[in-house]
Parts: C-alpha cells; sequence; structure tokens
C-alpha cells in the first residue's frame, strides 16, 4: 500500500516536472474566414515564448466568445516534432448581408435603422436581434401603436456564411381613446380629474392615441391629486374595454375620506422659537392633511435652520390619527446640533473664468458662519453674470466637527460669439446688423481674452431707417474692488419717415466714460460724462418753424448721475424682486456745450410669481425735462416720446403727446408717464403669451403733468418667442383712446426682433 502511494507521488511529480518546462513554441489559428489573425492574436494573452498555462488559454477562449464574432471556440494542445502549438479553432458567426424591413408604414424603415444596433455587414447575434424587436416594439408604442406585432426570421445564403434577416411588422393601426368615464368621484368634479390625465378623449384638437405608460402615469397622477386633497386613503383600477372603433377607459375611484389637521406640535427647538417655525409653515390647524405638505413644512423649517447656519439640523415630521378628534396630529421633532462654520471654498469647473470673478461674486466668505440665504443669493449673483449654464453648490465635512467646506462647481457657457443675420421691426422697418461680442473678456489674456469677467461688444446695424456703429467695453471690478468702469463710442442715425414720428433725418455721434459703485447686492451708483455732436436735416416742408428751427449741428456735453436698486431673482428672465433706475442728467452749464437743460428719468419694475412660473409686471416710468439759462426750450432729439412697441402698444410709434401742427408729427414733450402692467405665461422654455395693459401721455410742459391728466391706454395680447437669432415679440394692441391727430381708433400689430433674451 505505501508502495503505491510512492509510485503515485513520483509519477504525478514526473508528469509536472515536465509540463511545467513546457514552453509554447507557436500559435496556430484555424478556422476564420473574416476575422483576422491579427485581431485573433490581439484578444488572447498566451504568447510564443510564454510557458504553457491552461488558465491563461482558456481565459483567451472566453475572451474571443466575448468578442461576439464566434459561434465555438476551441483550445488544442498539440506536440510537433518537439515544439508545443497552441491551435485555437474558431467557426465564425453568419454575417448579416442584407436587412429588409416589411409592414412598416407609419415608421419610415430608415428611421427604425436609425434606432435598432443591428447593421448590415454585421455578425449575427440572437440576444441582439431579441433587442432589436424590443426597440422596434417601443418605437411603436411610444407612436400609439401598442397593439403591433414585431418579429424577425433569417435566412442563410447558399454557399456562403451570410444570412438576410427580415423584419416583419404588423402594425394593427391606432388605438384611440374614444371615451372616458370617471365613475366614485363624489368629491372632486370629473373635469378636475380630466385635467389631471393625459390620456384623453380623440377628437379634433387631441388626436387620442392610446398608450399604455402614459394610462399607467395617469393613475399615479389621480391619486397624488386626491392625496393632496387630503384623501391618503384613496384607490382606484381603470378598466380597459378594446373594441373595433377604439378603446373605452373607465376610472373607477374609491375616494376613502378626507382628513385634516388637528394639533400641531413642535419639539427640540430652541434656536428658532415654535411661533417662528409655525409662520414658515403651511400647515395650519383644521386644513387639508397631506403627506406632500408636511414633507414640504419640514424643508421649510429645515431651511429656516441652514439660514441661520444650523445645516446639521435634522427634522422629523411624525403624524397620526387621533381617534377623539377624528383628525391627524402631526409633530415635529427637530434635532439643531451645532452651528456651521465655512472652512473653505472650493472652486470646480472653471477653465476660462479666472477664481476671482467667481469668488468676487459669491457673499459668503472662509471662517463665516454658513447662512443659507447668503449662499442662495451667491448662486444668484452667479448666474446673473451670464458665464455659466450649470452652477451647483454643495458642502463637504471640514476638518473640524462643526466646519464645512462650500464646493462651487460651475460648467461654463460660451461667453463668445459672433452673430450676424436681419430682422423687422415696427420702429426700424426692416434691419441687418453684425455683432462681436465677448462678455466674459479679459483683456490681459493674450491667449484667448477671456476670463477677467469683462464686457467688450462691436456693433454694426444698417436698416431701412436707421444705421448704427457701436463700441463698447465694460469692467465691472477695477482695482479688484467693486467699482466698474466702461465707455462708449458710437454712431447712429434715422431716417425721416411720417409712420414712425420722424419728420427730418438725425445722426447723433458720440461716446460716454463710465464710473459705477456697488454698494451691496443690490444698490449701485453711477457716474458719467457723455458728449454728443447732434445733426438735424431734411426737415419736411410744411413742418412747423419750431421744427424747422432745430436744423443744423448740435453740440451736447452732459454730466450723468444714475442709481439703481435691483431684488430681481434673475436679470434675464425673473419671477420675483423689484428693479429700480434713475438718471439724474445735466447738460450743458458746468458741462459747456450748445444747449443747457436738466433731464430726469425714473423707472420701477415690479415681478410678482404666479401660478407655473407666470409672472405679473407691474412697470411704471415717468422723466421730466427743464431748460436753463439760454436755452428756451429742450431739444427735439432730448424730449420724452411714447407709443408703440416699447412703451403704449396700439398706438403708433412716437404718437401719443403733443404733435407738429403742420405735419401732424410728434414733437414730444418735457414730461412722461407710462404704466404698463403685463401677465406673462410660459407655454414651453421657448414660448410665452402675454396680456397686458398699458397706459400713459406725454406733455409739453413739466407744469401740464400735474394738471393736464388725458391718459392714453391701450390692452392687448402677446406672444414672446426664443430663437436662436434671437427672441422675438409679436404684440397686438387696441387703443382705448383716439390717437392723437387721428379720427377713429384702430388695433396694430408690433412685431420686434432682438439679440438678448
Amino acid at each position: 500500500m505505501i508502495r503505491n502511494f510512492f509510485l503515485f507521488v513520483f509519477i504525478f511529480l514526473l508528469t509536472f516536472a515536465s509540463y511545467a518546462d513546457e514552453v509554447v513554441s507557436r500559435i496556430d489559428i484555424m478556422g476564420n474566414g473574416i476575422v483576422s489573425d491579427a485581431t485573433i492574436v490581439s484578444k488572447i494573452k498566451i504568447r510564443a515564448g510564454q510557458t504553457y498555462n491552461e488558465n491563461i488559454i482558456n481565459t483567451d477562449v472566453k475572451n474571443l466568445y466575448a468578442t461576439g464574432f464566434f459561434e465555438t471556440v476551441e483550445a488544442q494542445k498539440k506536440e510537433e516534432i518537439g515544439e508545443l502549438v497552441i491551435v485555437f479553432q474558431v467557426k465564425e458567426k453568419a454575417v448579416l448581408k442584407k436587412i429588409v424591413i416589411e409592414g412598416a408604414r407609419f415608421i419610415r424603415p430608415r428611421n427604425i435603422l436609425d434606432e435598432i444596433d443591428i447593421a448590415e455587414g454585421s455578425f449575427v447575434d440572437e440576444y441582439k436581434m431579441r433587442e432589436t424587436v424590443r426597440k422596434i416594439k417601443g418605437l411603436y408604442d411610444n407612436k400609439g401603436f401598442s397593439q403591433a406585432t414585431v418579429s424577425y426570421d433569417l435566412k442563410p445564403r447558399e454557399e456562403k456564411n451570410e444570412v438576410e434577416v427580415t423584419i416583419t411588422i404588423n402594425e394593427q393601426g391606432l388605438l384611440k381613446v374614444r371615451k372616458v368615464t370617471v365613475t366614485g368621484n363624489e368629491s372632486m368634479r370629473t373635469k378636475h380629474i380630466f385635467k389631471v390625465m393625459k390620456t384623453r378623449k380623440a377628437w379634433l384638437f387631441n388626436r387620442g392615441i392610446f398608450k399604455e405608460d402614459i394610462l399607467r402615469d395617469d393613475k399615479k397622477r389621480i391619486v397624488d391629486f386626491y392625496k393632496i386633497k387630503g384623501f391618503s386613503d384613496v384607490s382606484l383600477e381603470v378598466d380597459v374595454d378594446l373594441q373595433p372603433k377604439g378603446v373605452y377607459l373607465t376610472v373607477k375611484i374609491s375616494e376613502g375620506r378626507c382628513y385634516y389637521v388637528g394639533e400641531i406640535t413642535v419639539i427640540g427647538n430652541e434656536i428658532i422659537s415654535t411661533d417662528e417655525i409655525i409662520e414658515v409653515m403651511k400647515l395650519k390647524a383644521d386644513s387639508i392633511f397631506s403627506d406632500q405638505a408636511v414633507y414640504a413644512d419640514s424643508s421649510q423649517i429645515r431651511e429656516a435652520y441652514v439660514d441661520k447656519g444650523y445645516i446639521f439640523s435634522q427634522v422629523e415630521p411624525l403624524s397620526f390619527f387621533n381617534p377623539q378628534t377624528e383628525k391627524v396630529d402631526i409633530s415635529f421633532n427637530i434635532s439643531e446640533n451645532e452651528i456651521a462654520y465655512i472652512e473653505d471654498i472650493e472652486i470646480k469647473g472653471n477653465t476660462k473664468t479666472k477664481d476671482k470673478v467667481i469668488r468676487r461674486e459669491l457673499k459668503v466668505y472662509p471662517g463665516d458662519k454658513f447662512d443659507g440665504k447668503s449662499v442662495r443669493r451667491s448662486k444668484e449673483k452667479l448666474e446673473n453674470t451670464g458665464f455659466f449654464e450649470e452652477i451647483r453648490l454643495s458642502t463637504e465635512p471640514g476638518d473640524e466637527s462643526n466646519n464645512i467646506d462650500l464646493i462651487v462647481d460651475v460648467k461654463e457657457a460660451k461667453t463668445g460669439y459672433i452673430s450676424f443675420g436681419g430682422g423687422y421691426s415696427s420702429i426700424d422697418e426692416f434691419i441687418g446688423f453684425v455683432e462681436i461680442r465677448q462678455r466674459n473678456f479679459d483683456f490681459r489674456n493674450w491667449s484667448t481674452f477671456t476670463g477677467a469677467g469683462q464686457d467688450l461688444s462691436m456693433t454694426m446695424s444698417l436698416g431701412t431707417l436707421t444705421d448704427k456703429y457701436q463700441l463698447s467695453f465694460t469692467n465691472p471690478w477695477i482695482f479688484d474692488r467693486p467699482i466698474s468702469f466702461g465707455f462708449d463710442a458710437y454712431k447712429r442715425g434715422h431716417k425721416q419717415d411720417e409712420n414712425v414720428g420722424y419728420a427730418y433725418d438725425q445722426t447723433v455721434t458720440g461716446g460716454t466714460l463710465r464710473l459705477g459703485k456697488e454698494f451691496n447686492d443690490y444698490i449701485n451708483i453711477g457716474a458719467a460724462y457723455r458728449f454728443e455732436t447732434v445733426e438735424i436735416s431734411d426737415v419736411v416742408d410744411d413742418a412747423s418753424q419750431a421744427l424747422k428751427d432745430e436744423s443744423g449741428i448740435t453740440d451736447l456735453s452732459s454730466g450723468i448721475l444714475t442709481g439703481s436698486l435691483d431684488t430681481r431673482d434673475s436679470v434675464f428672465s425673473p419671477l420675483k424682486g423689484i428693479y429700480v433706475t434713475n438718471m439724474l442728467q445735466l447738460t450743458g452749464g458746468p458741462f459747456g456745450g450748445d444747449r443747457d437743460f436738466t433731464k430726469y428719468f425714473g423707472r420701477v419694475s415690479l415681478y410678482v410669481p404666479a401660478i407655473n412660473k407666470s409672472v405679473i409686471e407691474l412697470r411704471m416710468r415717468t422723466g421730466f425735462a427743464d431748460p436753463f439759462s439760454d436755452t428756451s426750450k429742450v431739444p427735439l432729439y432730448e424730449r420724452f416720446f411714447a407709443g408703440g412697441a416699447s412703451s403704449i402698444r396700439g398706438y403708433r410709434e412716437r404718437k401719443v403727446g403733443p404733435i407738429d401742427p403742420g405735419t401732424k408729427d410728434p414733437i414730444g414733450g418735457e414730461a412722461l408717464f407710462i404704466g404698463n402692467l403685463e401677465y406673462t405665461y410660459p407655454l414651453a422654455d421657448f414660448l410665452k403669451v402675454a396680456s397686458f395693459y398699458d397706459t400713459g401721455n406725454v406733455w409739453e410742459k413739466n407744469s401740464d403733468f400735474l394738471t393736464g391728466g388725458d391718459l392714453k391706454s391701450s390692452i392687448g395680447l402677446g406672444i414672446r418667442v426664443k430663437t436662436p437669432i434671437g427672441p422675438i415679440s409679436v404684440d397686438y394692441g387696441w387703443p382705448l383712446n383716439l390717437e392723437p391727430g387721428e379720427e377713429e381708433k384702430e388695433g396694430r400689430f408690433h412685431f420686434n426682433v432682438s439679440r438678448a433674451f
């Protein structure tokens, strides 16, 4: 027995020793006709000159299977005249030579081919074929062909390892919803339930295509709708009746009872009083109870703590039915924890914009107590720069238990562009423009000229009535302080045209130097000096003498003071806030020039959020101008005008206010008031509808402003479309009063294309 054991061990060791020293002399590939030897060798790890290792070869077989090229793969070990040869014997899968799609009528075959993962010239893979069937079925389901069937058939070609696949589709027609019936809804009106659903009955303005996935979502939407209304026990079923004419749906609702809020208690709060917490909550005693409202109030309480620096605070809501009162009592258990401090601020994602450009917009600093309001305001200010597509603010633990790092992660937007195009407006008529602008300019960065947050623009526009050339530059932070410096150089002109209120040609050439100071997040004060040369020519023959006296060349030298208050949440598309601007201009006097007058212009815009991100805007504008010294009248080109697309819609451009008695053209006035009330509702990201009420007037003298009255008003509707070339606005205004010089009222369209949204 012992002798046999030692004999076995001896043979095993002898065999192991003989294989341990075996070295692979050659690798042969057999059976491949399409896949090259080089491709196969690149997928395996065994090489000639290496020691034979069966584990490596087994792995190589698996790797070759994983390529999807082969139906079978075998590895054999052969000895030839003292050499060890590894032979990989493969059998290639059939090649998909042709794809034929039959029965596709509603969806084009080429559109189907774009969506599937198989292609002519690839190897046939059963998994991919099944996946292809699934994707095509999904395409038809999304189009409403839920009864469509998809199958495939593989046909081998003679004498070649090739196949032709035929995909057969039986569309079976669209399933349309013919009727939707709702039962069991005792507390909710049927029309309100229909409004929640996206599955609608087919009619003239709705195709009413039946889709099972949409119906599943509708069931969830109805349940959520009921729960928000206090019916926490609601349940429903939907019966689907397929008939030759279409689908008939019956929504069966079991409402259950409506729950109301009982006693509300707050536990664990010391920093914020219970009264303050209840003040930020929407739920009150005897209001309708819903889980969504409870968690919404939990978030509001948590936000109140975050605003005070308690970022580690936790709010746990508990609700339970009180059988005695038959109401739901709610308890908010608060763990205030420690106040948090900002240890460091890390900037990520900016490849062009300098860190300091981002940091200067932040209202929090390392070492500060965390302040939720300041963090949110910081994000708003970064968004208002227009430099970034996305801004994400998050926190990470700091080195100490009550410290956090604020992470500012940005995705930069394209801030430089060259744009050109054409358009039409009711003021300028046809116009073409070219603009070069970099909103994140850096004159020190000679490689890309970007990154410092400066604004440089060059504009040229030529139109039927107007032309304009302008170069502008603004640096919002000089000497690393919130002091702005900028300049404008321009030349603009307008030809005479009675339809837009110009009875003369006007050319203005000039420039402006600007300084501004940002005092806090909302207030800016500025000063500027402006010099202009104004030329008035080609005054119409039948103009009054007062209008003809304006002809000639005049130099205007002005000092300007400005002030603004801006609490809007966004400068691009505000939903809430207030915007106030004031401008006081002194022309002549100590500044010299040919005319002496003062001018004031103010604007107030109030934005009030409404449902579904719609906005109510109340806008008021006032202006006063007054000559002094040797100037008896404010120059025509410095007076106020109203009427048209940008002021009081429904009236012709500049036609509200005093008119020339001879030409009936507007001559403007020294006092202005315009009020606009506009409601804007978004239909899509690029489309908004608007309704408005405009009122106002222009008076010849300032004294007439207090005694003149006689406001001109209008109402109307409009649309706002965001396009690649710029926003387009179309308004139709109907005047409620007669236009000066006209004998009857007439509504008007106002059309405008601009280059900023």
